[in-house]
């Protein structure tokens, strides 16, 4: 195992129990993946974040096809169908956040109640069609319902985040579900007011240069 392999497997390792601690899984509900060559490395089936190691992440092709010593998560084919679908897309968190589930059981998309929505590249965060968690149908709605975004909601399930990295998926994955338990708060008191699409293309704009240090001349 090379060392730019292994410190992609312990990211998933690391990841998967950043995710219990911060309740964004629990036990074993959600998987992580990381683009690795042809193919990508995947959190297995069944593992408890606390028994996972380097050596359990499975590594298998966009096809099915794998090797290691378990079996790879149930939801492989809906990792394999991003990552076929999006080429920029380096590395998936699918997870069951109570906020975002919530959301996803009433089928609801979260509009941009909140100027940070456009971060995720539209003017929403949509939720799929249903279909069978395991399923290809699940895995073709989510490729529909992720298009030109960052992330979406799975109905009656859960959501799932990309990124060029695990740190930014799983940052995607924190954020989103922080909005979705910002949007339920205010919902319990108010209908949250909607940005206009003016609004948000002025948000837009700013997002070119959110985050960027400005470089000085020395």
């Amino acid at each position: 195992m090379n060392a730019s392999a292994e410190r992609l497997r312990q990211s998933l390792v690391d990841a998967s129990n950043e995710a219990e601690a911060l309740r964004l899984n629990a036990g074993t509900s959600g998987n992580i993946s990381v683009r690795l060559d042809a193919g990508m490395l995947i959190t297995p089936t069944g593992a408890p974040p606390k028994s996972l190691r380097p050596e359990l992440i499975v590594s298998m092709d966009f096809d099915g096809a794998w090797s290691g010593e378990v079996t790879p998560s149930s939801e492989w084919a809906l990792h394999a169908s991003i990552y076929k679908a999006r080429p920029e897309v380096q590395a998936i968190v699918h997870a069951h956040p109570d906020h975002c589930v919530a959301l996803s059981c009433a089928r609801e998309s979260l509009p941009a109640f909140h100027y940070m929505i456009a971060g995720f590249g539209g003017d929403d965060i949509r939720c799929s069609k249903y279909a069978a968690f395991g399923s290809p149908e699940l895995a073709d709605a989510t490729v529909e319902a992720i298009e030109g975004r960052t992330a979406c909601l799975l109905a009656n399930h859960g959501m799932v985040a990309v990124g060029t990295s695990v740190a930014e998926a799983f940052g995607r994955t924190l954020k989103l579900e922080t909005l979705a338990r910002q949007y339920i708060l205010c919902r319990s008191f108010a209908q949250p007011v909607v940005l206009t699409p003016d609004d948000l293309v002025e948000v837009k704009e700013r997002y070119k240069t959110y985050g960027r240090q400005a470089v000085r001349a020395s």
